[in-house]
């Protein structure tokens, strides 16, 4: 049996490629070095119909969920742009899945009617506010809060780690918190939209990162930040499960853009043992080199099907065939664990066989390099995944 996409999906992808080639593979070496966010180039992803690959046609988008594979084309879409910029990945991975998705699945008609066109359309972002300085793979320990007084939640707490957050075109964060407390003792979380221009919501100074520098991360403080009662997103009390699920979707377009990156890896490096002359002919030729290289054809393939079988997974589910949540949440977990940590090792590879140039900022595998071990940490650690893997087979692991 194999595994081959649509003619549909190549000419996407192609399409896609085309856009990342000649907006974005240009520009990416200044963008990084300049810590540049090209809010212009997000909007063009927006017009090429990226933002919008799973949302229906009512909110301007393309409508493919289900049947017509738009989890796949996302993912498709994830690769070819973090071929070019893992930046760029991140910025749309996160526009659609953690930023647009979250509305899309929870959100009542009129929250969609009031975020989602222009979500969708990329003219604006938005962020998901999950993580804390003491709360990250344990998301239970949240701490932010949100109390309801005279029909408005007052949210108080802070985020960390925040995609998207503090652009100068974000309208919108997703914020989990803590609205109460169950009979179990146990905290009851909420999910909150927070307009951009809420008072008492700030978006922090942007980090100064090891990666992703042309991508848009901020800390996140709310100080007495008033929404309406009707900004609760989903059930109350549902949070939890909400942002469970939301990261299930999440690890696999992490996986697509581990994907890119490898095959980055292994188109620099092939180009470069091609080209690079020792000892009276080019590198390639050398085992030692070989070898490696061919590593990299492995990890591509293997961190491509996994993926793509995880996104099929997804597609099927969306149209309502028998794909059991549990079977998605296992396929999820190892695509993103093995995707990410394949890419890691990609870089380290590609950097090797450019030797001294590797280690120059002239050359794009540094970027690469600087860009990857994120891969392994965020939408869940490789230490999570493991554990996630773990109990879907049944493991007591704690």
């Amino acid at each position: 049996m194999t595994f081959e996409l649509s003619p549909e999906h190549e000419q996407f992808r192609r399409s896609v490629r085309d856009f990342a080639e000649a907006e974005i593979a240009p520009h990416a070496a200044q963008w990084d070095r300049d810590h540049h966010f090209p809010t212009d180039v997000v909007q063009k992803m927006g017009k090429l119909g990226l933002m919008g690959l799973t949302a229906p046609e009512e909110f301007g988008g393309a409508g493919m969920a289900g049947e017509d594979g738009g989890f796949t084309s996302l993912c498709l879409a994830i690769e070819e742009i973090g071929r070019v910029d893992q930046s760029m990945g991140i910025t749309l991975e996160a526009a659609v899945g953690l930023g647009i998705n979250p509305i899309l699945t929870y959100g009542t008609d009129e929250q969609k009617q009031a975020w989602l066109p222009a979500l969708v359309a990329g003219e604006q972002l938005a962020g998901f506010g999950l993580t804390e300085p003491g709360a990250g793979s344990d998301a239970g320990a949240t701490r932010t809060k949100a109390v309801l007084e005279n029909g408005e939640w007052v949210v108080n707490g802070a985020k960390q780690f925040i995609t998207n957050s503090g652009s100068s075109i974000t309208s919108l964060v997703t914020v989990t918190a803590r609205t109460g407390e169950r009979s179990d003792g146990r905290p009851e979380i909420s999910t909150i939209v927070v307009p951009s221009d809420t008072a008492g919501f700030t978006a922090e100074k942007a980090y100064d990162k090891l990666g992703w520098h042309a991508s848009d991360t901020h800390p996140l403080s709310f100080t007495d930040a008033r929404v309406p009662e009707a900004n609760l997103l989903g059930e109350r009390g549902r949070g939890y499960a909400q942002f469970l699920a939301t990261l299930d979707d999440g690890r696999v377009a992490i996986a697509a853009l581990a994907v890119g990156c490898i095959q980055a890896c292994l188109e620099m490096s092939l180009q470069y043992a091609g080209e690079r002359q020792t000892f009276g002919g080019p590198i390639g030729r050398k085992q030692g080199v070989a070898f490696q290289i061919s590593e990299l054809q492995v990890m591509l393939d293997a961190s491509r099907l996994l993926t793509y079988k995880a996104a099929a997974m997804k597609d099927a589910m969306d149209a309502g065939r028998s794909v059991s949540t549990g079977a998605f949440k296992q396929a999820a977990a190892v695509a993103k664990l093995y995707a990410t940590e394949s890419a890691v090792t990609a870089t380290r590879i590609a950097t090797q066989v450019f030797g001294g140039y590797g280690f120059m900022e002239e050359y794009p595998v540094v970027r690469f390099y600087r860009d990857a071990k994120v891969l392994e940490i965020g939408e869940g650690t490789s230490e999570v995944q493991r554990m996630l893997i773990a109990r879907g087979l049944g493991l007591p692991v704690e």
